[in-house]
């Protein structure tokens, strides 16, 4: 069966993938909208908890204050089922296939007919597209599966940091351990160069950010594109980390000073950061090593 299964002729692959990419893609969905929820909810409740233990060593909440509200239903990625935000009729299974689905209800509920937001189709198609683009690079390898993997983390995290301007530990710290355990195996980089390359790309923008506020006084970025260099470190090793650094930044300062020549982002607004690493660490994992040789022979090094 093995045999069989190696046999296959590369575009079997690289179609399989698009298809199991797209179906992802409708998780990522689920994913993108709910974990920024689940994890305000979190904080909410720590919060009330710890606010309670202080009620309970004598500082008491004045009478007009009203009570802590009651447990909230529950919600999470499960949980409830998938339901219109306009009129609440649940999703059917055949309302839900990614992509054709929106094609063939003409992107409006079946129900109420209300507009369905074309974001959901697109982060299908991208996650399917993007999938597709891993197995025909690395081919239906190990590294394969590993990168599509990074590949939906990417995704997620993309788009969650553009709609709250933040990257979820919950995503970055456990593919930067994944990371480093595929890389006792030698998937993408030795160990040594992973270990490094965690460390470097979680230092270096730590550095630049306590550099740029001793500088302006203002905060450059957040602790989570620390962190989600450090993933990139993580696969790639340190090697992969400058490319990554540069793109990133490049595309970062070319779409930022895009928005405030349009005056549709004004210069105090903060622009996240996250998305351009992202796509700059997925370029890196699939082209990374081209690039950097392509550059070294036309620097005659």
């Amino acid at each position: 069966m093995g045999a069989q299964w190696a046999s296959l002729p590369p575009a079997w692959w690289i179609a399989a993938a698009a298809v199991l990419g797209a179906v992802v893609g409708s998780f990522l969905n689920v994913v993108i909208y709910r974990l920024p929820v689940m994890l305000q909810r979190q904080w909410r409740t720590q919060c009330e908890a710890f606010l309670s233990e202080a009620d309970s060593t004598e500082i008491h909440r004045p009478q007009d204050e009203p009570a802590p509200a009651s447990e909230p239903e529950p919600f999470n990625l499960a949980t409830p089922a998938s339901r219109c935000p306009h009129c609440g009729a649940p999703i059917r299974p055949w309302q839900n296939i990614p992509v054709l689905s929106y094609l063939w209800l003409r992107g409006r509920c079946a129900h109420c007919q209300a507009g369905i937001s074309p974001r959901y189709p697109a982060i299908e198609a991208l996650s399917a597209l993007c999938s597709a683009l891993v197995i025909w690079r690395l081919g239906p390898t190990g590294a394969g599966g590993a990168a599509m993997l990074l590949t939906w983390a990417f995704i997620a995290l993309t788009f969650i940091d553009v709609d709250h301007q933040l990257l979820p530990d919950d995503i970055t710290l456990p593919f930067l351990w994944l990371g480093l355990g595929l890389n006792l195996f030698g998937v993408f980089t030795d160990l040594h160069s992973s270990v490094i390359g965690a460390m470097a790309g979680y230092l270096s923008l730590w550095g630049v950010y306590h550099l740029f506020r001793l500088l302006t006084r203002k905060e450059g970025m957040g602790y989570g594109d620390f962190k989600l260099l450090a993933v990139i470190g993580a696969w790639l090793g340190w090697q992969a980390l400058p490319i990554t650094i540069l793109l990133s930044s490049l595309v970062g300062a070319v779409v930022g000073v895009g928005l405030i020549l349009l005056r549709r982002h004004g210069r105090d607004v903060p622009i996240p950061f996250g998305p351009y690493l992202a796509g700059a660490g997925w370029i890196a994992l699939l082209w990374g090593h081209d690039i950097t040789q392509a550059y070294l022979r036309w620097a005659g090094l």
